[in-house]
């Protein structure tokens, strides 16, 4: 009677066990990504996503739903372009911006430092025209905004917070 008991306790946590593997196994209970997150990539990769004419909140909805393919951690090396007599390109050339984003924005923060070796990085929000700095809570939190150098975001006619202190 008590091996009965024992066996039907013992293969009742195997087959929960195999259960609960399956389960965890199925893309539904996998992590899933954030809108952010999302947005970043398509826009890490925007020329070709345009190219293929895929729009942003398309492919948000479909990176959400885990049905997008991982973006390469680093765009390839940009081409050298033949000289040509054409006007020269700006000694310093803007990142990808939107419809919405100003002159001087970047995706994320390690392109604002890239760009930015002297200066500081600020969270800039794009609906207020406020900006924050690093380590406060609203950097990169708030709804809508984009990462600029303190210059840019000051000659975009943006300012700082008010209850924040300059780093």
């Amino acid at each position: 009677m008590r091996v009965e008991i024992h066996t039907r306790r013992l293969a009742g946590a195997i087959v929960a066990a195999l259960a609960a593997s399956v389960l965890i196994a199925t893309p539904a209970l996998a992590q899933q990504k954030t809108v952010k997150q999302c947005t970043d990539e398509w826009r890490a990769n925007k020329d070709a996503n345009q190219a293929k004419n895929i729009l942003l909140k398309d492919y948000v909805t479909q990176c959400r739903a885990g049905n997008v393919a991982a973006a390469p951690a680093a765009a390839p090396a940009a081409q050298p372009k033949p000289a040509t007599t054409a006007a020269p390109e700006p000694a310093t050339t803007p990142r990808e911006t939107t419809a919405v984003a100003p002159a001087g924005s970047f995706a994320n923060e390690t392109l604002a430092r890239a760009r930015c070796p002297t200066d500081t990085v600020v969270w800039v929000n794009t609906d207020s025209k406020i900006y924050h700095f690093h380590g406060t809570k609203d950097y990169g939190h708030t709804k809508d905004g984009t990462y600029m150098c303190e210059k840019s975001a000051i000659a975009a006619g943006n300012r700082a917070a008010k209850n924040e202190t300059h780093p």
